[in-house]
Order: C-alpha cells, then structure tokens, then sequence
C-alpha cells in the first residue's frame, strides 16, 4: 500500500508560502509557511500533520490490541504533542508525547496499560520517528 502527499513552495523561507495536500483530498492546497509553523498565523505545519498523524496511527494500533483481547473500544481521544527543538544539526523534531484517554467497556487498568504500551511501540509512525516517545495513558471509569 501506498499513499501520497505533496507539498508546493514559493519564495524564501521566511516570506515564501507554501500548500500542502493528500491523495484522498482530505488537504487541498492547505496554506504553510513560516509564520503557520513558527507563529500565530493560520494555517498548518509539519510538525501538526504528523502529531495528527501519529495520534491516528496510535489510536487505530490501540483499537486492535484491544479488539484482540476480545475489548472494543466506546472511545480513544489521543493528542499528540510534537516537540520541534534547534540542535546542532539545525531543527529536529526531538520528541512526541501521546495524550490518551479512552473509555473501554470491560478492560482494567492493568490491560489497558500493556495494550497501550504496546500501541505506542507498534504503531507504523511511531517506528518510523527518531525521537524520544513519552505518554499518559488513562482509562476513564
């Protein structure tokens, strides 16, 4: 499987702008630039799309291990936090930290705990990052 993404540039990097879009259509032409990425303009930037990203892959790898444990899921809300910090390499992004939260009929702490675990492990974006991935992980009663 395989799916695209792409992205347009024009002018420099502190005044050029930029569109972004997805194969499904779900982004058409989405404005960035570096006042949507370093401030307060509207707009989206990389390090938003793949917290979305990161915070859907999880949630899905977290439906299935549970789903494999004979527990559906009523709700995960999960927001991941992408950390963008200047190191000597020029920008990276350093770390991402899920917050989760999910109501799971049936589960106890201690299933819920090792299922997201191993959702944080799992999940295809967390094996794809070079940062440091942190998480709170809560199971509402």
């Amino acid at each position: 499987m395989k799916k695209t993404a792409s992205a347009v540039w024009q002018g420099d990097l502190k005044t050029g702008k930029g569109t972004v879009s997805t194969q499904s259509g779900a982004l058409r032409e989405q404005p960035y630039g570096f006042n949507t990425r370093f401030g307060d303009e509207p707009g989206t930037n990389p390090e938003e799309l793949l917290g979305a990203a990161h915070a859907g892959c999880f949630s899905m790898a977290l439906s299935n291990i549970l789903g494999e444990a004979g527990l559906t899921p009523a709700r995960i809300d999960t927001a991941a936090e992408v950390t963008l910090d200047k190191t000597d390499g020029g920008f990276s992004i350093t770390a991402v930290h899920l917050k989760v939260v999910a109501e799971i009929p049936g589960a106890d702490a201690k299933a819920f705990e090792e299922a997201a675990a191993k959702a944080k492990a799992g999940c295809p974006v967390s094996k794809v990052l070079n940062a440091k991935i942190t998480m709170d992980a809560k199971l509402k009663s």
